[in-house]
């Protein structure tokens, strides 16, 4: 199947997604279509974080629900750092750790659009190295020992492997599998080096698993961004100013930040919570050649809002189309479902009832908790180590952001958050 064939069959797919009739609402999951919020249940967020800032928990956070394209919640807590005690702001910078992926995946649709790439391009294309990369498949000997034996690549790694995380490229900061303790071991954030050097470190690993086989959440990002460098012949943050984020007004969304007016707008955890857990030093404040399409971007909620308004619009802002519908509907449908191929384990990060399209988790199925999570289907989330989360569900024609720097905090707050905004809503 060539790539024009491969776009018509997952658009098609998508469509039909789209017109599955969906299942009965159940409690805050798929509320029916066109509810609004109530305004004293919302007041349950302002007293969530005013007691989590009050008890230490968290420093600050910046909260925004936004429907129909006009805020009905916008909350600012607490303050950028405990030293300094400035307070948080729509112009504090976070660091947005993974959904730096979004704002790449973004992209990568949009050079995907223009033709500049196709999903069922092998990566061996624009980075020779990765047609000679091997498969670390792990055997245990009769006493428990462990080794990990190399085989070749089943089917060369596809640039749709990258963007659905299934290309066996992982992180060595989670898990204990032998592939796993060799990215660990392989020193790959030493010394100066950019998204080309970063590239050729990643092809010497083995992979976890063979490509389209499994979900696997690692540096697959990084090298879809190099992929972009190469079809765009500049720097990754040129090519997402260019396409992206200069025509949205993300003024202050970047790698670094190094400028003395700009660090003393630059958020921090609380102390006893500075580890950020992804296996390097998050060098916000030192400017590298690396720039981590992965997780190393900062972004404001004055910059971010206009990014999720944009999603929520499916793809347009301002008068301005960022990813045509086709593109649209291709980038938020399910490209890891029970047709795929794709398996999932305990590290399936989107987790239980969501897919996950290119870049984004998809809600596809209530999951099964009883009752089902808040949520809607077809609603697109991704969040970061370092706190900061996004929820669009284009059903309600809402969306809501937590900017927050509190990587043991997070996954709490996350959750709780989401209740309480789901809670608000009624018909």
């Amino acid at each position: 199947m060539n790539s024009r064939q491969m776009l018509g069959a997952l658009t098609a797919g998508a469509l039909m997604l789209l017109a599955t009739p969906q299942v009965r609402a159940e409690g805050t999951f798929d509320i029916p279509a066109g509810a609004h919020f109530n305004k004293d249940k919302l007041a349950k967020i302002t007293e969530f974080f005013k007691n989590e800032v009050a008890t230490g928990k968290i420093a600050g956070a910046n909260v925004l629900i936004q429907q129909h394209g006009k805020p009905v919640y916008h909350e600012t807590f607490g303050v950028q750092d405990v030293v300094s005690k400035t307070p948080i702001s729509d112009k504090t910078i976070f660091r947005l750790s993974s959904l730096t992926k979004a704002i790449t995946s973004v992209v990568a649709m949009q050079l995907i659009q223009d033709g500049k790439i196709k999903l069922d391009d092998p990566v061996s294309k624009y980075i020779p190295s990765f047609a000679n990369m091997k498969v670390g498949v792990e055997k245990k000997a009769e006493d428990g020992t462990r080794t990990l034996e190399l085989v070749p690549l089943a089917r060369p790694i596809t640039v749709l492997d990258l963007m659905r995380h299934t290309s066996g490229i992982t992180y060595g900061f989670y898990g204990d599998s032998l592939v796993r303790k060799a990215y660990k071991e392989a020193n790959l954030y030493a010394g100066e080096f950019d998204l080309a050097e970063f590239a050729e470190r990643i092809a010497k690993l083995p992979l976890h698993n063979q490509p389209g086989a499994l979900w696997q959440y690692g540096h697959s990002t990084d090298i879809l961004a190099r992929i972009m460098e190469i079809v765009s012949g500049k720097s990754l943050l040129d090519i997402e100013r260019e396409k992206l984020l200069d025509p949205l007004g993300m003024t202050d969304t970047n790698f670094f930040v190094t400028e003395p007016e700009r660090l003393q707008r630059l958020a921090q955890p609380v102390p006893n919570d500075s580890d950020f857990r992804v296996g390097r030093l998050y060098r916000t404040e030192v400017r590298q050649k690396w720039e981590s399409a992965s997780g190393g971007m900062v972004s404001t909620m004055s910059d971010f809002s206009r990014f999720a308004q944009m999603l929520a619009n499916g793809g347009t802002f301002e008068g301005k189309t960022y990813l045509d519908p086709k593109t649209f509907e291709l980038m938020v449908s399910d490209h890891a479902g029970k047709d795929s191929g794709v398996a999932r384990d305990h590290y399936y990060f989107p987790g239980d009832g969501f897919g996950m399209g290119l870049g984004l988790a998809v809600r596809t199925d209530p999951g099964n908790a009883k009752p089902p999570p808040p949520g809607s289907l077809g609603e697109l989330k991704w969040d970061g180590a370092a706190g900061c989360y996004m929820v669009v569900d284009r059903k309600q024609d809402m969306f809501f952001v937590v900017l927050e720097q509190t990587p043991t905090e997070r996954q709490r707050v996350q959750r709780t958050l989401k209740q309480l905004v789901y809670e608000a809503l009624e018909n």
